[in-house]
């Protein structure tokens, strides 16, 4: 186990340093067209992602910062500082993203057991409901299979299960091609763009996944958005005022999202689809073993009922 990271609270007229992906509903604050009041934001951009995600779980290397699901949820279990904002950025339903050759055997998500399965990382959030639907629908557990990864977990505490395995490979799509493992599971950019010819293991992916969001009334959230605990206790209006131009920002947005998964899933604001999806995702990380106690959803938002005064 590593330690808790620190770092130097930021003076209250220091600009603010907000990670955020390029989305259209975060392009108005990058832009200006969405201004936050009274505050002066800084927005470092990243190509890709992910890095940034490390540097902040692992080095509190930014002041408010866009987080996968599975990341927050392994940073909270192992005490990093940070507070989880009612903010859902990307999201969608994952039946689609386990993948085959589509030339190669046609497989029963049953059938995964005792097979090799390619992952970007075991605590990639694409992951997290994969295994979930695959335990829950097809009563296939985490252990029963080897997941092969290509890189590590963002939050430097984890250990890996025995179950997972690590690549010399960069990319999980040619761990598949090259019959390394028998499915992979990839997100929604590496899916048009690495997986470009991979189809579905599950043939009804789409209506799968529909089945899932009106059986749980939630739509699966991948990307949160979190802030320190420092910056939280000594800037509470400035962060209050970041949340509220983004909450504007998604909502001037509407219409360029449609009614698809990934549409509904970007929202802001505590809601029961938003506490379902984290109680849901909770018990997955545990089935999992990605975290070690049961999360209190009750307890993270208690933490951020400041944003309603």
């Amino acid at each position: 186990m590593g330690d808790t990271p620190t770092r130097e609270t930021p003076s209250a007229d220091a600009p603010l340093s907000v990670v955020l992906g390029n989305h259209p509903h975060t392009r108005p604050l990058k832009d200006g067209t969405v201004p936050v009041d009274g505050v002066d934001c800084h927005y470092p951009e990243f190509s890709p992602l992910p890095p940034a995600f490390a540097r902040m779980v692992r080095h509190l290397a930014y002041d408010i910062c866009e987080m996968p699901m599975a990341t927050y949820l392994q940073a909270r279990d192992v005490g990093v500082p940070v507070t989880l904002l009612p903010v859902v950025l990307v999201g969608s339903t994952h039946h689609r993203s386990l993948t085959r050759l589509p030339d190669g055997p046609d497989l029963d998500p049953r059938e995964l057991a005792g097979r090799r399965v390619g992952v970007r990382s075991y605590g990639q959030t694409t992951g997290l409901w994969v295994r979930g639907w695959l335990q829950e629908e097809y009563g296939v557990k985490s252990s029963d299979v080897t997941w092969v990864t290509t890189e590590d977990v963002h939050v430097s505490q984890y250990t890996d299960p025995p179950y997972v395995e690590r690549s010399d490979s960069e990319r999980v799509a040619d761990l598949l091609r090259g019959g390394d493992v028998s499915a992979a599971v990839l997100g929604p950019k590496a899916i048009g763009g690495q997986g470009a010819g991979l189809v579905p293991l599950v043939k009804d992916a789409e209506q799968a996944g529909q089945a899932w969001i009106e059986r749980h009334g939630t739509v699966p959230a991948n990307h949160l958005l979190v802030v320190r605990d420092d910056v939280l206790r000594t800037r509470q209006d400035d962060v209050r005022a970041v949340y509220r131009a983004l909450e504007e920002a998604i909502m001037s947005t509407a219409d360029e999202r449609d009614d698809s998964p990934a549409g509904r899933a970007v929202t802001a604001g505590w809601s029961e689809r938003l506490t379902a999806c984290l109680e849901i995702a909770g018990q997955y990380a545990l089935e999992q073993g990605l975290i070690g106690e049961p999360i209190d959803v009750a307890a993270i938002e208690e933490k951020a009922a400041f944003l309603e005064r």
